[in-house]
């Protein structure tokens, strides 16, 4: 039997102008490819849950708006189950994929998301983790995309016994997790470096 040779690993390639192009065409004003961009719109009537408003904007080293940035997101819906065929707790929300993406606006470089507020899930011991929702940002000058997490700053009980944010010793480096509620919603700017960098994660 011979042995698999070892391959070098692929380079990395920034996201470049192209992210757009190719994952939401009709925001940068390509039409006929889709009728809809993938992951623009998450509720319909049908969607249980309390809807929630989710803004804001990236920042980079310099404390500079990132406009060309793109954000996904992966939650469970109302009842923490996920939209997913590993999911074997119970069935999900058939009206919720779970999934969002958005382009951030090229002209005030915010991202908005209509969503709903997420139910606790069980971290892989058991123990039950807050109301969170997953994001990965990719944007021009970012190699390989960013994944981080956004908690809601009004489930406090909840948070303070979510097993991720107890493992990140620095009280403050939790804070940069926290979405803040401010007006009809909430407020989550994402920091790439610098004063207040947000925590990310490898995954």
């Amino acid at each position: 039997m011979s042995q698999a040779p070892n391959l070098k690993e692929s380079p990395s390639q920034t996201a470049g102008p192209y992210v757009h192009i190719g994952c939401t065409p009709n925001f940068v004003g390509i039409s006929g490819v889709y009728e809809e961009d993938a992951g623009r719109g998450m509720l319909s009537d049908e969607t249980k849950g309390e809807r929630i408003h989710i803004r804001g904007r990236i920042f980079d080293g310099a404390g500079d708006i990132v406009k060309d940035g793109l954000i996904e997101i992966w939650q469970a819906d109302a009842e923490g189950l996920y939209n997913s065929p590993d999911e074997t707790r119970g069935t999900a929300d058939p009206a919720f994929p779970g999934w969002g993406r958005q382009p951030t606006d090229l002209e005030r470089g915010d991202f908005v998301f209509d969503t709903i507020r997420p139910g606790r899930v069980p971290a892989s011991d058991g123990r039950m983790q807050a109301p969170h929702i997953s994001l990965w940002i990719v944007a021009r000058g970012i190699n390989i995309g960013l994944s981080t997490r956004l908690y809601l700053a009004d489930e406090a009980e909840a948070n303070a016994q979510d097993p991720v944010l107890a493992s990140i010793a620095d009280p403050m480096r939790r804070e940069t997790l926290l979405a803040v509620r401010e007006g009809d919603g909430f407020v989550f700017d994402i920091r790439l470096q610098g004063d207040r960098e947000t925590v990310f994660f490898d995954v």
